[in-house]
């Protein structure tokens, strides 16, 4: 794909998208603080963001950091974010990761990728969105929502997230990396929807070759 072409894509999905609703993920990361990124990502798989923004905020009020974490039970830890999606598993994850990252880290999370990826129940998705909101590292996070846009709009013929992720760190440039997710997140999650997306509402339409869409409104 065309550098320019690519780059209007990005500049016209940011244009859209401006007013919308941030992620949860992304609001939090005004915080400036990798943890709280790290931990409300783990809480947004599988789960509508309105679910996962209300639960974060109730666990947060109670601990937000590793250190306060850890005195909780992964019982009350459920508690305090149900109901999100698979629950009681994350309720177990997070209270692990906690006390690996006080026992093994010094209390603070690991800045690095590998690092991340050594935390159970961390992926390459949520290690490189703590690496761009939490420690503003250039990283690009693939969700379904990138890997279908991407896909949709032909910036990608690619069949998994990790090699979508492999080949947008090729053509995207730096500077977008950290924000694109954010963007196509909202895009995804307002106009660009999996199913009959919102076409008629999109100023990318006209650039869109629209890769798998059977119907669009």
């Amino acid at each position: 794909m065309q550098a320019n072409k690519l780059l209007k894509n990005i500049r016209a999905i940011r244009g859209i998208v401006k007013g919308l609703d941030l992620p949860v993920v992304s609001r939090l990361a005004s915080r400036k603080d990798p943890y709280l990124v790290l931990i409300s990502c783990i809480l947004s798989l599988r789960t509508k963001d309105k679910v996962s923004s209300l639960a974060a905020d109730r666990l947060f009020q109670v601990a937000d950091s590793p250190q306060k974490m850890i005195r909780l039970t992964s019982q009350r830890i459920s508690q305090l974010i149900y109901p999100v999606g698979f629950y009681r598993n994350k309720a177990k994850v997070i209270k692990n990761i906690s006390h690996k990252i006080v026992e093994e880290f010094g209390g603070a999370v690991p800045g690095t990728q590998k690092e991340l990826l050594s935390l159970k129940g961390v992926g390459l998705k949520t290690a490189n969105l703590v690496l761009g909101l939490g420690f503003g590292r250039p990283a690009i996070c693939v969700d379904t929502h990138v890997h279908r846009i991407s896909n949709r709009l032909g910036w990608v013929k690619t069949k998994t997230p990790e090699e979508t992720e492999a080949f947008l760190r090729r053509i995207v440039p730096k500077r977008y990396w950290i924000e694109l997710n954010e963007i196509l997140v909202r895009f995804g999650q307002n106009i660009c929807l999996p199913v009959s997306p919102l076409c008629k509402r999109c100023t990318v339409f006209r650039f869109c070759p629209r890769k798998g869409v059977k119907a669009h409104r």
